[in-house]
């Protein structure tokens, strides 16, 4: 099968999660013997802001874990047409120009053999929904939704059993425990501040907790503004800067812990939907704790895979009870894991695709 997949951007992770999810299932479809195609803007957001802050050299390094995919980069304007041409399935994520994601669906709807698919991953569907109902998709065949209340909207708009609930996963090729323990100190968080969506849950069940528990807390991410940077000096947190998502096991490996803070709008708007960074931590076999969200889809067993704090006082007991139990992080630890592997992995994730295209297609 030749896959064709049109991106924000596979090259950069700069606050682009969505990344993560999208070159390990990719490399997955290739591992199964499919031709995968990957074709991003060549003013892609992400891009710019890594090339500003880290240069060619950050740009490198974004995508260097994956050998096996590259991207062609596509400028203003351009057609789709000669990219799908001979395409059996084609993706097209929700973070592309309304222009683009129309041009594609006019080629399916204009006699395009192909199975067209939208992949939704954000929460503009709720907060911005005429925004998203700008997009034309009338000549999509499905949707894929990266969460149910996601998916509940787009039923709403009359897609009905054509779109999916299709969640992120961890690529577990590169996210798994170290080889080797070596020795572990303290938390670490990875997440980027952007637009201060969390900035009161971060001090309430991050930086407050982590101080008073007297654990040293390290924060990876991007968009921390100087008022950002002077709260973390207060908490005595220290700032790393922007790590590439590769990395990211290898500084867990290094960690005690980590905390998985949720953004306002999926707590209230989106239940049920984690980030992408609950299954990658959890791939890699480090404790997590959580402030609160709704697993309303059975995603995880809470208290299994990782410890739940429904309040700041509650954090810090769970940060001290992880601190001098080593029994109980390796307990969560070895839960987090089996969960993960049992049935959260780009592997699952590409099967899980393959088979919506051969339904829709039938």
């Amino acid at each position: 099968m030749r896959i064709v997949a049109f991106t924000h951007s596979l090259r950069s992770c700069w606050n682009h999660g969505n990344a993560h999810f999208l070159r390990g299932v990719l490399r997955e479809l290739q591992a199964l013997g499919h031709t995968v195609a990957v074709h991003e803007p060549a003013d892609a957001w992400s891009v710019e802001n890594l090339r500003r802050d880290h240069g060619e050299a950050g740009l490198a390094s974004s995508l260097a874990p994956y050998p096996e995919l590259t991207a062609t980069i596509d400028p203003p304007g351009s057609d789709p047409e000669a990219a799908l041409d001979g395409a059996d399935l084609v993706l097209v994520h929700e973070w592309n120009a309304p222009a683009l994601v129309a041009r594609i669906g006019a080629a399916r709807r204009n006699g395009g053999r192909f199975t067209l698919l939208f992949h939704d991953t954000h929460h503009r569907a709720v907060s911005e929904p005429d925004a998203m109902r700008a997009y034309d998709l009338s000549g999509y065949d499905g949707v894929l939704a990266f969460g149910e209340t996601l998916a509940e909207v787009y039923r709403g708009w009359g897609w009905g059993h054509r779109v999916v609930v299709w969640h992120e996963a961890a690529d577990t090729r590169l996210f798994h425990p170290p080889a080797v323990e070596g020795f572990r100190e303290g938390l670490v968080w990875i997440g980027n501040w952007g637009d201060g969506e969390r900035s009161a849950e971060l001090e309430h069940f991050l930086f407050g907790p982590a101080q008073r528990a007297g654990l040293p807390l390290d924060i990876w991410g991007v968009r921390y503004p100087d008022a950002a940077l002077a709260t973390l000096g207060r908490y005595g947190a220290r700032y790393r800067g922007w790590l590439p998502n590769a990395r990211a096991p290898e500084v867990f490996s290094h960690h005690l812990a980590t905390v998985h803070v949720p953004r306002r709008f999926y707590v209230e708007a989106l239940p049920g939907i984690p980030t992408i960074r609950v299954f990658e931590a959890l791939a890699c076999g480090i404790p997590l704790v959580s402030a609160p969200w709704r697993d309303s889809e059975g995603l995880f067993t809470p208290g299994r895979d990782f410890l739940v704090a429904p309040d700041g006082a509650a954090m810090e007991r769970h940060l001290r009870d992880l601190a001098r139990d080593a029994s109980l992080r390796v307990e969560l630890a070895e839960h987090g894991l089996r969960t993960i592997r049992a049935r959260h992995t780009c592997a699952h994730r590409a099967a899980e695709l393959l088979a919506v295209a051969e339904r829709l297609r039938g």
